[in-house]
């Protein structure tokens, strides 16, 4: 177990290195100056002697390596640097955005993991059905919707034509709120982007809780449990869910890394101040500190996910335990 344990602690190092790595290239890598978005439509007016002082300034004159090593010291240290754009602290700026996305993708991944074993573990028993036949379908449909789409129609029915849910935002501007108030307030402006994370999110879930109750179902001690007269209710949740649900234990722990990321999108596309907008703004402001520590964010959610399931998935599996 401890020499499994090194060998994945090794793995992830590695993946982590060269996540670090792509992440400092490609903002460099990407059409555009920082120099037009903070000088403007001045920019053309810069003597060489002020863009030399501007790039200098901000870092950039150095040659890449030393950019690089001085990259990866800022990062061994915990100093994700200041924003081009803002000139504060990204740390600052981070902790400010990252509740926001805390609850969304946390309240997402709730909604979604417990919808998706529900109605997997129903469809899975009454399996060739109408109802089972009809569940793929929907199912389909979202999972190859857009996420874009599915809230911009969102955005137009729910918010811009029946006028039942704010537009943009996490919560009214200009208006000072407190208590119950506050949490309505916020509850309301989260509902459109909640509903199109937790949509997109459903359909994995309940595919994945539906193979594995079908492969549950064909085991002999189900037959067992049938041929004793035990109530449906008795076989569906106490002898089959409970073993179909070790495969989602991996699954879930896998949507905790990459739903972060995938609510980038949805948080664009309603104007919601979490760290995925933050990402889109620094993108178009080639604001490159913040666009390599929302990425680096993002990698160690993905890094830190897989760590957790293989943690734990020995513990839910005493088979796995015993085959390492």
């Amino acid at each position: 177990m401890v020499r499994f344990l090194a060998g994945k602690g090794v793995q992830y190092a590695l993946v982590l290195l060269f996540a670090v790595t792509l992440n400092f290239m490609l903002p460099r890598m990407m059409p555009g100056s920082p120099l037009v978005f903070l000088a403007g439509e001045d920019v053309g007016f810069l003597s060489e002697a002020q863009r030399t002082e501007l790039l200098r300034s901000l870092g950039l004159d150095q040659p890449l390596w030393r950019q690089y090593v001085q990259y990866l010291g800022n990062l061994a240290t915990g100093n994700l640097g200041y924003s081009f754009q803002k000139g504060r602290p990204i740390s600052e700026i981070i902790v400010e955005r990252l509740p926001w996305t805390l609850l969304l993708v946390g309240l997402a991944l709730l909604a979604a993991t417990l919808i998706g074993v529900v109605w997997g573990t129903l469809v899975a028993w009454r399996r060739g059905s109408a109802f089972d036949l009809g569940s793929l379908g929907i199912s389909m449909f979202f999972e190859s919707t857009p996420s874009f789409w599915l809230g911009m129609i969102f955005i137009a029915v729910f918010a811009a034509r029946l006028r039942w849910f704010p537009i943009f935002g996490a919560q009214t501007p200009g208006v000072s709120l407190a208590g119950w108030a506050m949490v309505a307030n916020t509850a309301w402006h989260l509902a459109l982007p909640l509903a199109t994370l937790t949509l997109i999110t459903i359909p994995g879930n309940f595919l994945i809780m539906r193979y594995s109750m079908l492969t549950v179902l064909g085991e002999q001690y189900i037959a067992t449990a049938k041929a004793k007269g035990l109530a449906e209710r008795t076989v569906i949740y106490r002898h089959a869910m409970r073993n179909a649900l070790l495969p989602m234990a991996t699954v879930v722990m896998l949507n905790l890394g990459f739903i972060a990321s995938g609510a980038t999108v949805i948080e664009t596309v309603f104007s919601y101040p979490g760290v995925g907008r933050l990402l889109y703004e620094a993108v178009l402001n080639r604001d490159y500190p913040v666009i390599q520590a929302t990425f680096f964010i993002l990698t160690v959610s993905v890094i830190a996910a897989n760590v957790l399931a293989d943690l734990l998935y020995p513990l839910i599996d005493p088979r796995v335990r015993h085959a390492r």
